[in-house]
């Protein structure tokens, strides 16, 4: 019996450090080189371009805790009145991984406007799950994120 108890005990600290780790992601997930939301993507333009356009550091603004810049000041003004409909779901965090119930990064690049939402993807097969079901992957989506947003950091 104590031959059992040692190995368990032994992993007990891997599990409190991956535990630990996971608090340190934040609220809105950026860049990890410019500190930027989106990876400096202006969010307005997913909705009103043909494809993402990069914002311009004169043009930020803080929100949930973290910078976003925009292409243009209209956009800019539009992101500060209703930021809630621009910003990606989850804080920017993988959709699909959301859905599934943990915490992922994203890539920008990797995204779909949904119900005039916008998803972010940690890769092209997590979009394409995604979008075998997306009335489901999102409303799971949302149930995990009430729950797994609580114990992200918003600096």
């Amino acid at each position: 019996m104590i031959a059992l108890v040692l190995p368990l005990f032994g992993l007990f600290p891997a599990m409190v450090q991956q535990s630990a780790a996971q608090s340190l992601a934040s609220y809105v997930l950026t860049d990890p080189l410019t500190g930027y939301a989106l990876g400096g993507m202006d969010p307005v333009s997913y909705f009103t371009e043909a494809a993402p356009a990069p914002g311009r550091p004169g043009l930020e603004l803080e929100w949930m805790g973290a910078p976003w810049i925009f292409a243009n000041e209209a956009n800019r003004d539009v992101f500060r009145r209703a930021p809630e409909i621009y910003a990606p779901q989850y804080g920017g965090h993988g959709a699909m991984s959301m859905s599934r119930g943990f915490v992922s990064d994203a890539d920008p690049a990797i995204y779909v406007l949904y119900k005039q939402r916008l998803f972010l993807f940690y890769s092209a097969s997590n979009r394409e799950a995604f979008l075998l079901a997306p009335d489901a992957a999102a409303l799971r989506g949302a149930e995990h994120w009430q729950v797994l947003s609580k114990s992200l950091s918003i600096r």
